[in-house]
């Protein structure tokens, strides 16, 4: 059954990789839980500017944060967040996959070493102390299994394709389900699986990257043709090849291209591949360590003694001094050298060597960021900045042929429509690129008549998404045992645990729960000498309409005041002797004795009326009503008026009416006023009623039950509501008051009302009306 809760509202906020690629830094909070995705650096940035905008969150209150893969740009900073922020006052935890944490620590190391060597540009992030002390508490978690991290937060990666143990993550936030995708790829490579849809159905967020926006890249067969011919071509002219890769990643799938086409063509043999870098050199004891997570063309190699990571024709270069200029000068050859970006380092070197010479080429195979390097000289300019002198002619070729493992526009529109969310949200890419991708979206959905929400946050630009799917509780216990019918009300205890919802009946609630209900009765002694029951009761019926006179347990007379709260004398502490009048009057030796069981709204009444009996002995009215009659000799007081408020609230009510219908008749039980000889309607009139005429519509109010009666019930629904208005308005608190649940009070079954029988709120509003129908039938008799 449905349960009226409050709308769930999701934040989410980038702190980096909003609008652009680099830094990505994703920020999701819901239901009190916070959850950050990926904490990377900026790769055209140096030191803090590189630096997501950590000072944005309250690091302390994060409980999970999730690295999706090793590069720099998805997790260089986890190391500074968990060390020089309040991250580590908190409970939060770092998750990534095992292949992940092993590839992580040697980056970082590496990471390090180059920062330090760069300090007079920018000072290090962290120190090689730094990281050794974050790195045994981040957790190393398998592909498709489920982690529960607190309750209420869970999540399960699944392969993303990108690099070795790159993962999606799916995140089950209390009650919505959100994919953050990282970066990732639906095309399988030469050693891993490409991403799949996860299973399962029901996806509220869908966190997607959108690095190539609407850009479409060829096939893999087509792209790997291109490559490896272009490499041909460049050697065969006498030129060197210069790759700017990523140490770990793509390189391991572009030296497996190259190897397996060298193999195949022996003129190339003379040409040797080299590999400069001493990081990518440790990591494959990595890759040879996880062939399991790899796909069938590696892991079948392996079964059959072939380690395709042990490379024939690629040759690893010792870092030894001045091992660029020996490359440089020496005869044609390709060498893959990091960085990517080509800002600094051995690719920078190579790159300002190798531009002058028209016969060499340089091929870009993966992202570049707006900024570096790497993206510059895709524009061919005429020449390059240096780093250590006046700027370098280039003549180079320069090729961009992708290997970056990420999705093109057609790969990731397919994924978007498989998960189905309402909610997409591009991260990871350039803003026109991104904009793009929206539109053709967009336009693809208006086509299709489907409605979906796209979003583009910019960093630190909170996102905030309203759910009002329904909230669900299942009834357990005593109230399972009889299933109530569609419309009809069901009243229990709400038992919320790990943001499920469990419907119960009070008395069920040790057995399934191991918890218990317990009663609170208030008591408040109050002393006011010379008080008189009738006076507390005249205040009493002032402020809440009506009173209900009784005995309770004990005999002792009592008023109940809204249903909810007992007003009596005292016969128990008493010191002295009681002055017989004022036993008599209810209240001996002038002490009140309040009691109601404890809950919000009756501590609220009970409030109320202390409150009014405190002041009822100064109270102006309280003089009037103690005076005793009296005489004087020049005049004569008249007589008290009777209680005229039944026959004014008939007459309000009728007045009320009017304003909303025009013409209202009051009827008799035999019909008098009706002018026509039949009922037009077909209604018939056993009670006293109001007849309401609009138009041709006829509706009649039963002033004993205070129903409507009519054919139309349209018309009907609209005087109903009217009335119910009325009654609200002209009615009293005990009339509108519907008294809360006593149970467990001994006191409620003993209570001994004096000439009838309790009645609740709604049963008060008739009781009004049949009073003043009694007066108005007496008037007509005189």
């Amino acid at each position: 059954m449905a349960t009226s809760l409050t709308e769930p509202k999701l934040s989410i906020t980038l702190l980096g990789a909003g609008q652009e690629v680099g830094r990505s830094c994703c920020v999701i909070q819901h239901a009190g839980i916070t959850v950050v995705c990926d904490a990377g650096v900026h790769p055209a940035f140096h030191g803090m500017a590189a630096l997501p905008f950590i000072d944005d969150l309250d690091w302390s209150t994060v409980d999970a944060l999730l690295i999706t893969h090793f590069h720099l740009d998805h997790a260089a900073s986890l190391t500074y967040i968990m060390e020089k922020t309040n991250f580590k006052d908190g409970k939060g935890k770092v998750y990534m996959t095992h292949p992940t944490k092993a590839v992580y620590r040697l980056m970082m190391q590496d990471y390090v070493r180059m920062s330090a060597a760069q300090s007079t540009s920018a000072p290090p992030l962290f120190t090689p102390l730094d990281l050794s002390i974050t790195l045994p508490l981040i957790n190393a978690v398998s592909f498709a299994t489920t982690t529960t991290v607190i309750p209420g937060l869970s999540f399960t990666p699944y392969p993303a394709g990108h690099v070795l143990g790159a993962s999606m993550f799916l995140i089950q936030l209390a009650d919505l389900r959100i994919l953050y995708t990282g970066d990732y790829s639906r095309e399988e490579s030469r050693h891993l699986v490409r991403a799949e849809v996860p299973p399962g159905a029901g996806v509220d967020v869908l966190i997607v990257e959108s690095t190539f926006g609407v850009q479409s890249t060829e096939g893999r067969r087509e792209k790997e043709e291109r490559f490896t011919s272009l490499i041909h071509r460049i050697l065969m002219r006498g030129g060197h090849v210069l790759m700017p890769v990523f140490a770990v990643g793509g390189a391991q799938e572009l030296l497996l291209i190259l190897d397996d086409y060298f193999e195949k063509h022996p003129e190339l043999h003379k040409f040797p591949i080299y590999y400069a870098s001493a990081l990518a050199r440790k990591c494959m004891a990595v890759y040879q360590g996880y062939v399991h997570v790899m796909n069938n063309n590696i892991r079948s190699r392996f079964a059959n003694n072939q380690n395709p990571f042990v490379f024939r024709h690629v040759s690893h270069i010792p870092r030894s001094s001045g091992w660029e200029k020996k490359i440089g000068e020496g005869p044609p050859c390709v060498i893959l050298a990091s960085p990517g970006m080509m800002q600094s380092g051995a690719s920078r070197e190579l790159l300002e060597m190798w531009a002058p010479d028209r016969r060499n080429g340089v091929v870009i195979t993966g992202y570049s960021v707006e900024g570096s390097m790497a993206r510059n000289i895709m524009n061919e300019p005429d020449d390059i900045p240096s780093m250590k002198g006046p700027p370098i002619p280039l003549r180079s070729t320069v090729d961009n042929i992708s290997f970056s493992a990420h999705v093109d526009y057609a790969q990731n529109r397919e994924f978007i429509e498989a998960i189905g969310a309402p909610h997409v949200v591009l991260v990871h890419g350039e803003q026109s690129q991104m904009f793009r991708l929206k539109a053709a979206l967009q336009a693809g959905y208006k086509e299709r008549n489907e409605h979906i929400t796209i979003h583009t946050p910019k960093n630190c630009e909170p996102l905030e998404l309203i759910f009002r799917g329904e909230r669900v509780a299942k009834a357990i216990g005593t109230l399972a045992e009889y299933p109530a019918e569609s419309g009809t009300q069901v009243s229990g205890l709400l038992v919320s645990k790990d943001f499920t919802y469990t419907l119960l009946d009070p008395r069920d609630l040790r057995d399934f729960t191991g918890l218990s209900t317990s009663t609170i009765i208030q008591k408040q002694r109050m002393c006011i000498p010379g008080i008189t029951w009738e006076l507390v009761k005249w205040h009493l019926e002032g402020l809440f309409g009506s009173v209900t006179q009784g005995a309770d347990a004990e005999g002792i007379r009592t008023m109940r005041v809204m249903g909810v709260l007992d007003v009596k004398g005292m016969r128990e502490g008493l010191k002295e002797e009681t002055d017989p009048t004022q036993a008599e009057s209810g209240f001996p030796g002038g002490y009140i004795l309040l009691e109601w069981v404890s809950s919000g709204s009756n501590d609220m009444i009970a409030d109320a009326a202390m409150a009014l009996i405190h002041g009822i002995d100064t109270s102006p009215a309280s003089v009037k009503l103690t005076s005793r009659p009296h005489t004087h000799a020049d005049h004569q007081h008249e007589e008290e008026h009777p209680d005229t408020a039944p026959a004014q609230r008939l007459t309000q009510l009728m007045e009320f009416l009017q304003l909303y219908f025009g013409e209202v008749q009051f009827l008799d039980a035999q019909g008098n006023e009706l002018v026509d000889e039949d009922d037009e309607e077909g209604l018939e009139l056993t009670e006293p009623a109001l007849r309401i005429r609009l138009d041709e519509q006829y509706a009649d109010i039963n002033l004993i039950t205070m129903t409507v009666k009519s054919v139309s019930q349209t018309f009907r629904r609209r005087v109903e509501d009217v009335l119910a208005i009325a009654i609200t308005t002209f009615g009293s608190l005990t009339e509108s008051y519907v008294t809360a649940d006593r149970s467990g009070w001994d006191g409620e079954e003993k209570f001994f009302l004096e000439g009838g029988s309790l009645e609740n709120g709604q049963e008060q509003a008739p009781r009004m009306i049949q009073d003043a129908v009694t007066e108005v039938k007496v008037d007509d008799t005189d």
